[in-house]
């Protein structure tokens, strides 16, 4: 569907240019576009190196596993359906953690280990279970203390101030966490209501017309 998307406006950018006779800007603006994305790519790379190495750094502090103790009770009641000891809380913590530093590509590895793992307590294989919807929302709207990409970004455009956006992505990313996990629970009771309650086990003694009916 995406890819429709982009050829559709791919295609629609290629019929102005063309009924207006101008369509060698079409050309110019892709290779102007390729352009800015390989240098925005090359300065992108050493802050990521670097907060990259501090992670590594971080991790054998000791210091991811002090962080991801700290977040193991909001797991835990962020992922209700998922046991403590499964091998997806690590990916979850691990994920968070790096969230929070700003390091979406780092992330973005562990966010799909987690989904792999949660896929396998997930009782319907074709549909998304609450706890994998509950990591979407999550990952896509996480806290971030530190916004490194972003700060990347600005400084290889020579922002007089790149640091300048810390408090207000703080400030926007910490009420996008909190309405996704309210709207999160607000689905997960609705889910809940909706599912079919089970039979009643009847562990009485057998009537003599059930009796009949087994015999």
């Amino acid at each position: 569907m995406i890819n429709a998307i982009w050829l559709g406006l791919i295609l629609i950018g290629f019929g102005f240019a063309a009924a207006q006779g101008k369509i060698e800007l079409v050309t110019s603006a892709a290779f102007d576009g390729a352009k800015t994305g390989v240098t925005v790519c090359f300065g992108l790379i050493s802050v990521l190196v670097f907060w990259l190495g501090m992670m590594r750094l971080a991790e054998d502090s000791g210091l991811l596993k002090k962080i991801a103790r700290l977040l193991s009770p909001i797991v835990t009641f962020l992922f209700p359906d998922v046991p403590k000891n499964h091998p997806a809380m690590g990916y979850i913590l691990s994920n968070m953690s790096a969230n929070l530093l700003g390091l979406g590509n780092a992330a973005t590895p562990m966010g799909i280990k987690a989904m792999q793992e949660l896929q396998t307590l997930n009782p319907d294989k074709t549909a998304a279970s609450p706890a994998m919807c509950t990591l979407l929302a999550l990952n896509t709207a996480s806290i971030t203390l530190i916004p490194t990409t972003l700060i990347a970004i600005r400084m290889n455009y020579q922002s007089a101030n790149p640091t300048d956006i810390v408090g207000t992505t703080l400030m926007a990313t910490a009420v996008a966490t909190l309405a996704a996990i309210v709207m999160d629970r607000w689905y997960r009771r609705k889910f809940m209501r909706s599912r079919p309650k089970k039979p009643p086990v009847h562990s009485g003694p057998v009537s003599s017309s059930q009796s009949e009916l087994k015999g």
